[in-house]
């Protein structure tokens, strides 16, 4: 054996390399990689919002027409525990709606996978209503519910409910005819069948269904309170851009972009906690699906 092998005759340097190049600091590299994909986008942000300023100034845009952001972030600071109010309001209509559709669109998406009658009668009227405009039917929200948070609610939940209804009814209807084989040798019921294998295997199309929902669900609350509101960030975002308010009214549409972002971030990390093990979610190091 010669001196400075180990035991085998295998330096500690070939048995890192035999390992493959994620052994030893092969984690480090990915942190770094994620790193500097972090440090772009935020100098690419603020590139953007620094051309923005620029280009305001030396054109001598007016502000009641566009902004810079440095006024748009003043304003944001100044209101932003007088439009705390109004974000409260958005958000429960916001949340509520889409927490309304879920409850009735995962259901509903189970009778119409598994029931080929529901798929003939009902399914067809769902599809024929989904092409009604939702801001069309507002006024008849506000009309038999009035002007209070119900009708956004309600906004919320029609413009939620499809999403999660056609993703549902995907995902429950996909399993291969090879696990379907299987359980059945195996001796497994449909419900144990349905719990161990079609349920996990729907989670990822479920998901998508709800990410989409979740995206949705702020623009249906805003455009309710549009069309009849009293309260909410809609309603105070129509009342400053009636008044020519625009560095206000731009501060009110950055709030309610982070309340759909959080709503949407809060469904990404469900999904992370509920299907750990599917691709999307191990390929940690690679784009984030949307």
């Amino acid at each position: 054996m010669m001196p400075g092998h180990g035991e085998a005759g295998v330096t500690p340097a070939a048995r890192t390399a035999a390992r493959g190049p994620g052994a030893g600091r092969g984690a480090r590299p990915r942190r770094a990689s994620r790193g500097n994909d972090a440090r772009v986008t935020l100098l690419g942000a603020v590139g953007f919002f620094v051309l923005w300023e620029v280009l305001v100034d030396l054109l001598h845009v007016p502000s009641y027409i566009l902004p810079g952001p440095l006024s748009v972030i003043v304003q944001l600071a100044v209101n932003f525990p007088f439009m705390l109010g109004y974000l409260g309001v958005t958000a429960y209509e916001s949340y509520g709606g889409f927490v309304l559709a879920v409850l009735i669109g995962v259901p509903l998406s189970l009778l119409i996978a598994f029931s080929p009658f529901m798929k003939r009668t009902f399914y067809p009227a769902v599809v024929a209503f989904q092409l009604v405009p939702k801001i069309a039917l507002a006024p008849l929200f506000i009309t038999w519910f009035g002007f209070g948070m119900t009708p956004k609610v309600f906004i919320t939940l029609l413009v939620c409910f499809f999403p999660i209804l056609l993703n549902c009814i995907l995902g429950f209807t996909s399993l291969s005819q090879e696990l379907t084989f299987f359980s059945r040798t195996t001796g497994a019921g449909p419900v144990l069948t349905f719990l161990r294998i079609r349920l996990p295997a729907a989670l990822p199309q479920i998901f998508v269904g709800f990410r989409w929902a979740a995206v949705n669900a702020t623009v249906g609350a805003t455009v309710g309170e549009w069309i009849g509101g009293d309260a909410g960030l809609g309603y105070y975002l129509q009342i400053q851009t009636g008044e020519l308010h625009m560095a206000l009214a731009f501060a009110v549409i950055i709030v309610l972009a982070f309340l759909g972002l959080s709503q949407y971030y809060l469904v990404r990390f469900l999904e992370r906690r509920l299907i750990p093990w599917h691709v999307s979610q191990r390929s940690a190091g690679g784009l984030k699906s949307f």
